[in-house]
């Protein structure tokens, strides 16, 4: 397929910590799989994760982790613009710009912000402004599709409401974006049978040591059927299990659930083993990531360059438009 026939495609994550089985089948083994027929553009997003307030120290490290994640889990900067946000600085001015253009009835619609107030996070203007943020780093790359989840829906139809309104003031300036979002969206269940989430301490980690994965697998909550009676399937370990499982492999498994003499423990150890099996070739390769800390931050380097061409042209384009080039 021509580079120019391509659907340009935007992404970004926060380094918010240890990646778990859950981000990987909810969101990031779906945005790698884009780069193979898209035009994929990627970034670690420090910025948002200001708003949370971590220590320089902690930004640091999980923002080196979460690149060395994403590389490791295959994603390739041959095919793939991928960079680390505030190495393209460009998108704080065209939040500027943009913050100028919006009403503040806009953002008091947002649910975002009450919803990080709720828990906990104290109030600061880089949370109340966040979507405008994230309407710059989609708009600055004349970003096409925007992959995001129900509950980031709203974002995007604030992007697009800024978006719109700047076209119509200025002219046609900025790209609408579309957003993506999967219609059955992968709901992996955490070791208590909510959604898998750090905020709720219910994890598998991907890259954790054998002995914690083993512990968190062990510790997945099952019912109190005795052990000749059929087991439930609706439940965390069924749900895990078969996100690792061949169809042949999950029928079986679904048979053991309806007939007798079937053992959680055995169930959680195959599962175990599984686990470190899947991922085994995505943690051997980001030990080396992490044992090559220079070639990783070459690739964020060549990956913040082309992004920086991209991003520069269309904040060109805004200053045109808005009245920012005096030189004209």
């Amino acid at each position: 397929m021509d580079k120019k026939n391509k659907l340009r495609v935007l992404s970004g994550i926060q380094p918010s910590g240890n990646l778990h089985i859950g981000n990987y089948f909810g969101m990031m083994e779906r945005m790698i799989n884009y780069q193979t027929k898209n035009e994929l553009f990627c970034f670690i997003a420090d910025y948002h994760a200001l708003t949370s307030s971590p220590s320089a120290q902690v930004l640091s490290s999980n923002t080196f982790n979460a690149a060395c994640d994403f590389l490791a889990l295959g994603l390739d900067p041959d095919k793939t613009t991928f960079w680390i946000q505030s190495d393209v600085p460009e998108v704080t001015e065209l939040a500027w710009i943009l913050s100028s253009q919006t009403g503040v009835g806009l953002m008091d619609r947002s649910t975002t912000y009450k919803d990080k107030i709720t828990k906990g996070i104290k109030p600061n203007m880089g949370l109340f402004s966040y979507p405008i943020l994230m309407a710059a780093d989609i708009l600055l790359f004349d970003s096409e599709l925007v992959p995001v989840g129900k509950d980031q829906k709203q974002h995007i139809e604030i992007a697009r409401d800024i978006a719109i309104k700047f076209n119509n003031k200025f002219g046609d300036t900025f790209i609408i974006p579309n957003p993506d979002i999967e219609k059955k969206t992968q709901l992996v269940p955490g070791i208590d049978g909510q959604k898998m989430s750090k905020s709720y301490n219910n994890t598998i980690p991907i890259f954790g040591s054998e002995k914690i994965i083993r512990k968190k697998i062990m510790s997945i909550i099952t019912d109190t059927a005795d052990i000749n009676e059929p087991k439930a399937k609706d439940t965390p370990l069924f749900k895990l299990y078969c996100l690792f499982a061949s169809l042949k492999e999950r029928e079986s498994l679904s048979e053991k659930y309806d007939g007798k003499g079937l053992r959680y423990g055995d169930v959680k150890i195959e599962l175990f083993d599984k686990v470190m099996d899947y991922f085994s070739i995505f943690r051997d390769k980001r030990k080396m990531l992490f044992s090559k800390p220079d070639d990783v931050f070459d690739i964020l380097s060549i990956g913040a360059k082309k992004a920086k061409l991209v991003a520069s042209e269309i904040l060109e384009r805004v200053r045109i438009a808005s009245g920012l080039n005096y030189r004209l």
